[in-house]
């Protein structure tokens, strides 16, 4: 479910955003700097808020040609199923509606996720819901998913991972795009795109509409999303400004339920969420047991190139997201809802409403000094969340003495989260680089509900990383580094009485290797852990993962990634993970249980993509993931075994370039799960006993895109 941020008094937000843009853009008109070079969004951004080669982090990206062969309606976590590390799932089985990832084992409150450097995190379950962003991948430049403890400039929380998203550059040019694609469960999506290209040499408007329908894969988990970008920029000599407006909204019925053990085995796309049994004593569904909710977001960034060396990056954003999901409730107590007994009537089938409302709102800023030997950036953060929860029951059998539109519980939570920052490069020498990173953050919760209790929470956080870069010669690079990084609990955290916050201090030693047919990138990683927050396996009454402090762990792992050129026809891209994830001393409701495996956290994981490609713009890929036993407690009990698991798709991308009409005909297709494996790729527990979230077998998707 997701955790909604909430506001009603800040409505001027956007006015006072664009009275920022017209000023800024004064400003850029009356410079005159002829001899400094343009800027681009991109380049600026990536100085900002992206890793190279040159800094001792552990990194993947993905292209926007990458992402666009197989970008036909699936989630982002699924377009990243094949990089180093990464587990993915999809409560509905194919891939569209509720998705995760988790990285090296760590789960979504700890892959930090930025959009062109602004957090996305939601404040209070620090989880990312890619439901409310349908189509999101249509609109990005490009992916950076950094493992282990991420720069400062990739945001507040880097704790786990970091994923940065960069979204689509100005275009020079006019364009026009209709993207098209169906598939299996009814799946389809349609995509309008456009951009004027730089009007007067100045000025660009481009944006994107999106939707996307699907039945799912299990009973009733279907999927009506909605999405739009809009985007304004403004190219001057020294300056790029850049407005974004982009955002989505989503009807999802429930299927976090998942299955128990005994039906996943006679009937796997069983859906219990909305049953009940009606006064014939018929069993029926409810059809109308959905997630609601629509989520904007408004962004402003204002690039400066003052001299050759000095540039400046400011941005303000604002998130604003609403919604509920809704439940029958079959026999439900008067009691917990604030109603009065009808006599000896205690009991009353309903229907509830679960609201969550919130507003996202601060800046982000940086300044970026650049010379031959040495490059520094300074910067820092300030965001404000504020989030209402409330329940409403819309209707009830009985209804006792309630008014339709009462709230039978009201909370309110507010979370500010300041931090500056020192980022660092030296080149010491033609062979030896140095990196510092310092960071302090501050963070300030306040909860009022029945669960959380009273909450006023403050943190203070010093985040310190420091590394080496070797240049064995001009294709090897040797790189080792050390990071600090704390974490503060979450709301269901609070709910369960773990509010200790997490320490992580995180080793990487890494070799990168770059020839003219093999590329090839190493990392040895050692994440010790105090007081981690692990997943228990269990969930909450909303369906939020319950997690509780693990005194000692560590996770230790050797990861292993590679592009090899075997032909001009053929390209493999291999990868693998071989971990130890471990709590020590583990004790659980006060038994001690030893050393144990750390939930959700396979010791084996394995992908591999084989490109061919037999004629000019005809690509055909192979994808292949294999993901090793893990545990869906921390106790190792055998009935909190998930099973291994080996997928293959096949994905095919052909471009007609016409002579006429149409720049580019594109046509793509994908068949996930090509040998129809059987497989359950994530579940939990309830007590002792476990519950499924099976995916698809055998499944496509085809798609058309014409670009003029």
């Amino acid at each position: 479910m997701n955790t909604i941020i909430t506001v009603t008094k800040h409505k001027n937000l956007t006015y006072y955003m664009s009275f920022v843009f017209l000023l800024a853009s004064f400003i850029s008109f009356s410079q005159v700097k002829d001899t400094t070079k343009v800027n681009q969004l991109d380049e600026v951004l990536v100085s900002a808020v992206r890793v190279t080669s040159k800094t001792p982090v552990s990194f993947s990206n993905l292209t926007k040609n990458e992402i666009k062969s197989r970008n036909l309606g699936q989630d982002i976590p699924i377009l990243m199923n094949y990089l180093p590390s990464v587990v993915t799932t999809s409560d509905a089985g194919n891939g569209v509606g509720y998705t995760g990832i988790r990285v090296r084992g760590s789960d979504a409150t700890r892959v930090n996720v930025t959009i062109n450097g602004i957090p996305y995190n939601d404040s209070e379950s620090h989880g990312t819901y890619w439901v409310n962003m349908p189509d999101f991948a249509s609109s990005l430049e490009s992916i950076q998913l950094q493992r282990g403890v991420g720069t400062s400039t990739n945001g507040a929380g880097a704790f786990g991972a970091s994923l940065n998203m960069l979204t689509d550059s100005y275009a020079k040019k006019a364009t026009g795009e209709i993207s098209n694609s169906i598939g299996s469960f009814n799946t389809h999506k349609h995509t309008v795109k456009f951009s004027t290209g730089l009007m007067n040499d100045h000025f660009e408007i481009a944006g994107r509409l999106s939707t996307l329908k699907t039945d799912g894969y299990i009973d009733r988990a279907s999927s009506d999303l909605k999405s739009y970008f809009l985007q304004g920029t403004y190219v001057g000599k020294t300056t790029l400004i850049k407005a974004l407006a982009f955002g989505g909204k989503e009807k999802t019925y429930q299927s976090w339920n998942g299955t128990d053990a005994e039906t996943l085995n006679s009937d796997r796309t069983f859906n219990s969420a909305g049953i009940f049994t009606d006064e014939s004593g018929q069993t029926r569904f409810y059809d109308n047991e959905t997630d609601n909710y629509q989520q904007d977001h408004y962004q402003l960034h204002w690039n400066e190139k003052l001299t050759e060396k000095w540039s400046t990056n400011l941005a303000f954003h604002y998130t604003k997201g609403k919604g509920f999901y809704e439940n029958y409730k079959e026999d439900a107590d008067f009691s917990d809802y604030g109603l009065l007994p009808l006599g000896p009537v205690v009991t009353t089938d309903l229907i509830r409403q679960k609201w969550l409302d919130n507003d996202f709102y601060g800046t982000t800023f940086s300044a970026n000094y650049k010379e031959e030997k040495l490059d520094v950036i300074f910067g820092g953060g300030y965001n404000k969340y504020e989030g209402a929860h409330f329940g409403k029951v819309i209707w009830a059998r009985f209804a006792s003495q309630s008014e339709l539109g009462d709230h039978y519980y009201d909370d309110f939570a507010t979370k500010t989260d300041g931090t500056v920052f020192a980022k660092a490069n030296y080149q010491i020498s033609e062979k030896i680089s140095l990196f510092g990173d310092l960071q302090l953050r501050n963070v300030h919760y306040k909860a009022n509900s029945y669960d959380t209790g009273l909450v006023n929470d403050s943190f203070n956080f010093f985040n310190p990383k420091a590394g080496l870069n070797y240049t064995v010669n001009d294709k090897s690079t040797l790189y080792l580094s050390y990071a600090r990084a704390n974490r503060e609990p979450n709301r269901t955290d609070y709910e369960g009485g773990n509010a200790k916050p997490e320490k992580l201090n995180d080793f990487e030693l890494g070799w990168r290797f770059a020839g003219d047919k093999v590329k090839f990138n190493s990392n040895v990683y050692y994440m010790a852990y105090k007081d981690q927050l692990i997943l228990t396996g269990k969930l909450d009454d909303v369906g939020s993962p319950i997690r509780a402090n693990s005194e000692k762990s560590y996770r230790l792992g050797l990861e292993v990634d590679a592009t090899i050129s075997l032909s001009e026809e053929f390209i493999v891209r291999p990868n693998f993970t071989l971990s130890s994830n471990k709590n020590i001393d583990l004790a659980v409701e006060g038994e001690n249980y030893g050393t144990t495996d750390i939930a959700y956290s396979p010791s084996v994981i394995v992908g591999n993509i084989l490109v061919y490609s037999p004629v000019d713009n005809l690509h055909i890929s192979w994808l292949q993931k294999f993901v090793g036993k893990q545990y869906m407690n921390n106790i190792e009990l055998p009935a909190a075994k998930l099973a291994d698991y080996f997928v293959t798709d096949l994905n095919i991308a052909y471009e007609i370039k016409p002579k006429s009409v149409f720049n580019s005909i594109v046509i793509t297709g994908l068949v996930n799960n090509f040998l129809d494996k059987k497989y359950v790729s994530n579940g939990y527990m309830w007590d002792v006993y476990p519950y499924y979230y099976p995916q698809a077998g055998i499944n496509f998707l085809a798609g058309l895109t014409l670009k003029f």
